[in-house]
Formats: C-alpha cells, structure tokens, sequence
C-alpha cells in the first residue's frame, strides 16, 4: 500500500492533539495535517464526563473542543477509530493497525493514559466500568436509569467525582479504596477527612483502607469481595483507580521514557521530529525545577497547543504552570504548582475545612497551593511559587484570599 505523506501527524485525538492543530495552525497555516485518534468520536473534553454531563449542567454535542467544519476549514485529515500499530522515526513512518503507512515531517504522540486495570479475579467481567472515555459515560449514563446502586472502586480524583455524580442522580454508593480518606494524596488530613465524612453525610457508605479481593457476577447484580471479607451487591460497578501513560509506541520505537514519554524543555522527544504531549509526556517543569508528568485538562490543553507550534517551528520553551480543579459536592478547588500531601502543608482558613488556601512547602519554600471554594486567584498562586523565595508558614496568613 502506497505511503501517504503529511508535515504533520498528530497520534492521539484527545485534548492535547485538537490543540496541537490549533499551535501548528499559528505558524503554519497550510502544511498538511494528519490527527489519528482510537476513538471514534472526534477530539472531546474529558472533566465534563464525571462532572457536568451528570448534573444537566452539558450536553454531549457541548463537550466536543471543535466541530467536524474545524477539521475541514484547517485542512486536517481526521482518522478516526484507527489504531496505530507502530511508530518508526528513522524512516519517519507511522503504520497503522489496518496496514496503512504515513510518512510524516514531524509527529506528534499524544496518546494519553489508559486506565489501570485490577488483577483480582473477576476483574475483567463483563460490564465493569473502568471510567475514562466517553462511551464509558454513555454506558453507564443509560445503566444508570434501571439502577439503585453502584459501586465505586478508587478514591482519587476520579472515583469521588463519579461517587458524587451518582449521588446526584440518585444512586446509592458503595466506595472502597486502600488509602486512609478520599483524595489522600493531595488532601493534607483534616481536609480529607471532613470531605470524606461529607460524603458518608450524603448516605455514600465509605469503606476506606479496604480494597477489592474478587468480582462476581449473579444475574444483573454485581458481587464485590473485598479483603477485610466484605461481600457488596451493586446494580453498577465502576472503577477508577488513575491512569497508566500509553507510552508503548513509544518504548517499541526505543524512544526514551520514564513513566510516560521523556521530553525537553521544547517538548521534543529523544527523536528531534517527535514530540509528546499531554498525559503521556514526562516534562522539565520550569518553575519547580524538576521532571514531571501531569494527568490534567489545563496541562494537555497548553502543552498541546506548545507543541504544535514548536513542531512548526516556534522554538519556544514550555514554561506554563498549569493548574487543576475538582468539585465535589458544594467542595470545589483549584490547585497549581506540586500538591502532594506528602509535603509540610500550611492552611489557612476563612471557613475550616471549606473556604481558604492550602500551602505546600518544601525546604521553606512554596512549592504548590490549593485554594478551596476561593476563585480567580491562580495568577497569584504562581507568582508566589516562581518567586520560589523562603517563608515562615505564618507569612503566607492572608497572602491570596
């Protein structure tokens, strides 16, 4: 089969790729462009499928980054549903499952994460949700209209957001994680706690330090068996316990990775035509001074976009900061820099454990902040973590409000 022949590919048809033919088209705006993603809807926002679509505060068409026209009016060949089954750079080539062969300039590997998956027995019946694609949704949206109950596996981001969705609509939650409350790894613990408790206010039962041990299916009902010997019979069964990077076409390329597809300051790969971006890029963050990979809409929005510019030419490094958010129940935040639990952590409280700013320290200096139910103070945020300057916890009282 003859090879067709593109400037640019683009590997992965999420948020990161769409905005990466917004970058390349702010520099080049004829090059030919070729945007492969495996699923067979076009490029999509992701935040939406365990928040706003469950709350009727989004449709489905509302979530789409761009219309088919987009595509057609940039001059970008979509794709669709086409897996690659691998990359070459050498000979500069990307092949895909079907035997089709593309020769590119420059590529693109935005592939994203794939979910992580439990290896207890039964853990790959039929039905289980392990939730991140918007079919996913679309399953357990028309599920959830017959049941009463679900069970949610993962306390993490994704887990409490979907546990917090389905309470919205009426379904009783079950939620079993290994971890000590919700949301440890960035929660300092009196925070997670009194969400944790929110939670189980609202009738969610909380089964925390706990974890699945086997899956059954009896009919309909799903049977959960977890290892402090608890059996749960839930209608639903959704699992949600984070993502892995899809670096493998990478890894067979002999690209160079480290949990996820190692870039430079440009976003370029150890291949000089390919890049990475999004979920699956390990990247130097400027203002911490250290490599990172980030799992977050705002990171694979403007990293996307850095990257196709760069592949057309820009040559400018990826300094942004990007942040993140969450809302759970009447508890919403957003949070930049690096929030980890695990560092000295400083709150400071208009309302305990509701309204006010958490400072993550490190050696005296901030190195991240989350601010609760208080807004529009993201700039300020950064600014104080580029400053990198040290402080004395009692310093920070007042700071951002």
């Amino acid at each position: 089969m003859p090879e067709q022949d593109f400037a640019y590919i683009i590997v992965g048809g999420g948020l990161a790729g769409a905005s990466a033919v917004e970058g390349i088209r702010e520099m080049d705006g004829s090059g030919s462009v070729l945007l492969i993603g495996n699923e067979n809807h076009l490029p999509y926002h992701r935040p939406p499928l365990s928040k706003q679509l469950w709350l009727g505060k989004k449709k489905v068409e509302e979530i789409f980054i761009h219309d088919r026209q987009f595509y057609e009016k940039s001059n970008v060949t979509l794709s669709l549903g086409t897996e690659v089954a691998g990359i070459e750079p050498g000979k500069k080539t990307v092949r895909s499952a079907a035997g089709k062969t593309y020769h590119f300039g420059k590529l693109l590997l935005a592939t994203g994460g794939t979910p992580r998956r439990l290896s207890v027995p039964g853990g790959d019946l039929e039905g289980i949700c392990y939730y991140r694609f918007l079919d996913d949704y679309l399953r357990m949206r028309k599920d959830t209209g017959e049941a009463k109950s679900a069970v949610v596996v993962g306390g993490g981001f994704i887990g409490s957001e979907i546990a917090a969705a389905l309470v919205a609509n009426k379904i009783t939650v079950t939620m079993i994680f290994p971890e000590p409350y919700l949301c440890n790894r960035v929660f300092p613990g009196s925070l997670g706690m009194a969400i944790q408790n929110s939670y189980i206010g609202r009738g969610v039962t909380v089964f925390a330090r706990d974890r699945p041990q086997s899956f059954e299916k009896k009919g309909d009902v799903f049977v959960t068996a977890t290892e402090k010997g608890r059996c749960i019979e839930s209608d639903l069964l959704i699992v949600g316990i984070g993502i892995v990077p899809s670096d493998a076409l990478a890894k067979e390329a002999e690209l160079r990775t480290d949990n996820g597809i190692v870039v430079d300051e440009y976003l370029r790969s150890s291949h000089q035509d390919v890049y990475a971006a999004g979920d699956n890029a390990v990247f130097p963050y400027q203002a911490l001074g250290r490599q990172m990979r980030i799992e977050h809409w705002d990171n694979a929005l403007n990293q996307g976009k850095q990257a196709g510019r760069n592949m057309a030419g820009a040559g400018e490094a990826f300094t942004y900061m990007p942040y993140f958010f969450s809302d759970l129940f009447e508890f919403g935040y957003e949070a930049v820099g690096e929030v980890s639990a695990e560092l000295e952590t400083f709150a400071d409280w208009q309302r305990e454990n509701d309204t006010g700013v958490i400072y993550y320290l490190k050696d005296g200096k901030v190195r991240g902040v989350m601010m609760c139910n208080v807004w529009e103070k993201v700039e300020a945020a950064r600014a104080l973590i580029r400053k990198g300057e040290k402080v004395k916890p009692e310093e920070l009282r007042g700071l951002i409000r």
